[in-house]
């Protein structure tokens, strides 16, 4: 596996893929005006395709990182797509949030084509991308995975074998669905707290020493107590999908969900106040009248 097709060089792709190109791994990328700058890949070594039939004719593995289902299944997909081009084989790893029915789908497509597939989703945040230090919950064969560790390594500290074909996408939104149900929460509350003449640093101080210490309170903390979003670099237009994704697969799973719809209507409510704002913004947000 010498030759890694990139598909998504966004703030969590451009971060991959400065790391498997530092590496003994030859890189392409598709061309894309969602692409964050290519100029230090390219610098390193890297070639870009606007063809993404000719990235996959040139790929062992092809790894993914996109914002959901919809465009997961249209590169594969689509005409000129990666399944059109992929060579036998070959292996699509899609580190992408996705809905565990459509990534069903996805890999029935990918196996029909002749290539393998493991569903890779991530945890942590682009300066952990960069670092080389991303969580990876992998669904798919065990054997698989193994082959393609000293690829996965490049770019994450800690790798998870989760289950089958899906179990990573599922573990990812069931992740996503505490981490940003967690945020919301204390957004809602840092919102009431304002309103009732609670100071933010008091706010944090009696939670943090209390039951409501955490890393989401951590990734909270700085917006709270001066305005700072670098605690957590997410949109809240992404969380809103996310949380979309959890509701979707709960509801195939015939599973209890009604914590996770007011999550997600809180978070539809935001959106439609500030649709470029940040999750660590939420508390704001939801204090305005």
């Amino acid at each position: 596996m010498k030759n890694i097709g990139m598909v998504g060089i966004g703030m969590m792709g451009h971060g991959i893929a400065s790391n498997i190109v530092k590496r003994d791994f030859q890189l392409g990328v598709f061309e894309h005006p969602g692409n964050q700058p290519l100029d230090d890949l390219k610098a390193a070594g890297a070639t870009t395709f606007t063809s993404l039939k000719a990235l996959a004719a040139q790929s062992d593995a092809i790894i993914l990182v996109l914002t959901g289902s919809p465009q997961v299944e249209a590169v594969l997909q689509g005409a000129d797509g990666i399944l059109e081009g992929l060579r036998p084989g070959a292996v699509v790893i899609d580190c992408s949030t996705a809905i565990p029915s459509s990534t069903a789908r996805v890999a029935d497509a990918v196996e029909a084509a002749g290539g393998r597939f493991l569903d890779s989703p991530m945890t942590r945040t682009p300066k952990e991308a960069a670092e080389g230090r991303l969580n990876l919950l992998v669904g798919g064969d065990a054997a698989l995975l193994e082959e393609c560790l000293p690829l996965l390594k490049c770019f994450a500290e800690n790798i998870t074998h989760v289950g089958p074909v899906g179990a990573g996408h599922s573990m990812k939104l069931l992740h996503n669905y505490v981490s940003l149900g967690m945020v919301t929460l204390l957004s809602e509350a840092a919102a009431c707290a304002q309103r009732n003449g609670v100071a933010p640093a008091a706010f944090v101080d009696v939670l943090a020493k209390g039951g409501g210490g955490g890393i989401a309170l951590e990734r909270l903390k700085p917006f709270l107590l001066s305005g700072d979003v670098s605690g957590l670099r997410f949109s809240v237009a992404n969380a809103r999908k996310d949380l979309d994704y959890y509701n979707t697969m709960a509801t195939d799973a015939g599973t209890h969900k009604a914590i996770a719809a007011a999550v997600l209507s809180t978070l539809e409510q935001a959106l439609a106040r500030a649709p470029e704002a940040l999750v660590p913004e939420l508390p704001a947000i939801l204090g305005r009248t």
